[in-house]
This record gives C-alpha cells, sequence and structure tokens, in this order.
C-alpha cells in the first residue's frame, strides 16, 4: 500500500520478454560494428539520392524558364544584390535596379553594361542572376 492505494507491478518487470530473453552481448557488438562499417556506404547512397533528387528539381525549374537574350543597344535593369541593398527597407524595398544599356555581348547571356550617365559597370552581368 502506498499512501492508501495499492500498487500494481506491471507484466513486463515480472515477466521477460522475447527480446531480453534472446539478447546476446557478442552478436549485438557484432551488428553495432557491421552498421559501423556499413555507414559510409549508407551515406553514399543518401548522396546519390540527394544528388538525384537535386537534378531532378533542377530540371522541373528549367523547363518553366523563359530565357531571354539581349542585343547592343537594349535596355535591361539589374538585380539588386544583397551587399548593396539599403539595410532599412526590409524586404520591400526595390529587388531591382537601373536602367542598364547594353553596350557589348561578352558570351551566352552574359552582357557589358552601362548606366544612363555612360559609365560603364566594371564586370560583365550575368542574366541568370
Amino acid at each position: 500500500m502506498v499512501n492508501g492505494v495499492e500498487s500494481v507491478i506491471p507484466v513486463e518487470i515480472a515477466m521477460s520478454s522475447f527480446r531480453t530473453s534472446n539478447f546476446d552481448k557478442e552478436i549485438n557488438e557484432a551488428k553495432l560494428r557491421l552498421n559501423l562499417d556499413l555507414f559510409d556506404e549508407r551515406r553514399e547512397r543518401a548522396e546519390v539520392r540527394r544528388a538525384a533528387y537535386k537534378h531532378q528539381v533542377a530540371k522541373y525549374y528549367n523547363l518553366r524558364v523563359k530565357h531571354r537574350s539581349f542585343l547592343p543597344g537594349d535596355l535591361v535593369l539589374g538585380k539588386v544584390p544583397l551587399s548593396t541593398k539599403e539595410l532599412n527597407v526590409g524586404k520591400l524595398g526595390p529587388t531591382w535596379e537601373g536602367s542598364y544599356k547594353v553596350v557589348k555581348v561578352y558570351r551566352l547571356r552574359m552582357y557589358w553594361l552601362e548606366d544612363m550617365s555612360r559609365k560603364a559597370l566594371s564586370h560583365p552581368w550575368n542574366a541568370e542572376h
């Protein structure tokens, strides 16, 4: 009796289970060592699955992208990089800046730009970003 209430011992304590009665410490340690040996292989399989999933998502996204190419003389907007964004405007700040004029096509989807005051940008602009 505990505080006027009878206590009941659970059956699990009084009777052993199949798992506890058939437990062998040596077999358990061997299986643990095998799991550790196979850990790198499981990690590699997970990496392959992750890469396949990433490829599948990229393929799905790229099917729906409308690629645009620009010619010299076209006006474009440039995406504002995080490093030059104003800190106090938050998420409602502008994400595009410009107008920029395409001066020269550097290579596929890479362009040299100049602003409206004819000042050239210091690096080629990548149309994919």
